[in-house]
């Protein structure tokens, strides 16, 4: 029975990866997938889902006001049967667009996939995600690890000093150099102005 899911995480926990990983087992059994990405996210140009280990592939850029039923209807139209859809940053889609995956999975019983954020910087949900976790059929946390060594479950904004930023838009592209995934205990921390964090964390040695 198809299903609508909802994959979440802080920012850096490998949703992207899990992503492509779900398309190429689809693939390996011999069924067609479509990948569909916000267009405002080009951080690997438009078109492209990439994660940060190298993995990538071609993907269907959406906008704001793109009708996803639609946009699934024509695609099976025009290169037939799909096995499935994965949404990348879904933590981008509208309310009405949520909506219309949900069309996908019970009118044309298609599971759809979605992976996002579940909290922009603020600890705020993002519009997508507050839908996806009112509808989903199920939903998954991808875990990822605080600098900390608690589990991560918020992203924090930070300026070229590794200090908090709390205003501005709630969508503002950027990586590992703007966005850093710390524990509620860090993001009460940091927010409050107690100390900084490095957006980038130095590797170990191997």
């Amino acid at each position: 029975m198809a299903k609508l899911y909802f994959y979440y995480s802080a920012m850096n926990a490998g949703k992207t990866t899990t992503l492509l990983q779900s398309a190429h087992n689809y693939r390996e059994r011999g069924m067609r997938v479509a990948i569909l990405t916000p267009r405002l996210d080009h951080r690997a140009g438009s078109g492209v889902v990439a994660s940060r280990i190298g993995l990538q592939a071609e993907a269907t850029a959406f906008d704001h006001d793109t009708d996803l039923q639609r946009l699934v209807e024509g695609d099976i139209a025009a290169h037939g049967r799909l096995g499935c859809v994965l949404v990348d940053e879904a933590q981008f889609l509208t309310k009405a667009q949520v909506w219309q995956l949900s069309e996908v999975v019970d009118q044309l019983r298609i599971p759809v996939l979605c992976y996002g954020l579940r909290t922009d910087f603020r600890g705020e949900l993002f519009e997508g995600s507050q839908y996806l976790l009112a509808w989903a059929d199920e939903m998954q946390e991808i875990k990822t690890i605080c600098h900390s060594g608690k589990k991560a479950t918020m992203t924090v904004r930070v300026d070229g000093n590794g200090f908090a930023v709390q205003d501005g838009p709630q969508v503002e592209i950027g990586g590992n150099d703007r966005y850093v995934s710390v524990s509620r205990a860090e993001f009460k921390k940091i927010t409050r102005g107690e100390g900084r964090i490095d957006p980038m964390q130095a590797p170990l040695p191997l």
